[in-house]
């Protein structure tokens, strides 16, 4: 598993309803873990894809550029981990 970790810079109250458009027009069952944190500054998202290649392919592909613009998200920055262990209770 490979996380990762888009920082948006901005207002949270101008950034978290754009992510939740963003959020609500994804396709249902593709998300493997999604967390959304607020800080005084922005947002983050950590989002984990199967592999490297394949987050790779998400954070650089069209559709997920025209995913931000169409939820008025600007650009992020974007890192990326691999993942060692993940232990989630929801």
């Amino acid at each position: 598993m490979h996380l990762g970790i888009y920082r948006f810079a901005g207002d949270p109250g101008e950034l978290l309803p754009a992510y939740d458009r963003m959020l609500a027009g994804m396709t249902p069952g593709v998300i493997v873990f999604h967390a959304c944190t607020v800080e005084p500054d922005g947002i983050t998202i950590y989002d984990a894809c199967p592999t490297r290649e394949a987050f790779e392919r998400f954070s650089t592909s069209a559709e997920f550029r025209a995913a931000l613009a169409s939820a008025g998200l600007p650009e992020p920055a974007i890192e990326s981990t691999p993942v060692h262990n993940a232990v989630a209770a929801i």
